[in-house]
């Protein structure tokens, strides 16, 4: 089993409305979420393994936006009490933008409820360490 190290939540990233988005791995046992995004040349990051997330809606917190982005990605709707850290990311592609990056623990049931929405290939529990080390994951996570 893979150990995820977490701090705590950092109120201010999580309320945070100055970022452009938001991505949240949502950690089961020891895999997460993941997608593999659609291969269409105009998107940012085509064909990559991605994690639930995007960019905020006007005057929508981050931990707003992350937890939207999961209910459209993945119809499943994610409690906030479930996020363990919070802290900011910058995506480089295609310009610089700086985001909040969650990690919630979900417990199987709401794996099992996941009905996977229109964006993307396909959808897998992938393992925390093949994730990280996986050579066609989004960069930035």
């Amino acid at each position: 089993m893979a150990v995820i190290e977490t701090r705590p939540v950092a109120r201010d990233w999580t309320a945070s409305r100055d970022v452009l988005g938001a991505k949240i791995a949502l950690i089961c046992g020891d895999h997460l979420v993941s997608y593999l995004r659609d291969d269409f040349a105009h998107i940012p990051n085509p064909g990559q393994w991605d994690l639930p997330g995007g960019e905020s809606e006007p005057g929508e917190t981050a931990l707003d936006c992350a937890l939207r982005e999961t209910h459209e990605e993945f119809g499943i709707r994610v409690p906030a009490a479930s996020v363990v850290h919070a802290d900011r990311f910058h995506k480089y592609q295609p310009q610089r933008i700086a985001g909040v990056f969650f990690v919630a623990r979900i417990p199987p049931a709401l794996v099992e409820a996941i009905v996977f929405g229109e964006e993307g290939q396909r959808w897998e529990m992938m393992g925390v360490p093949r994730f990280i080390a996986h050579p066609n994951a989004v960069p930035e996570l």
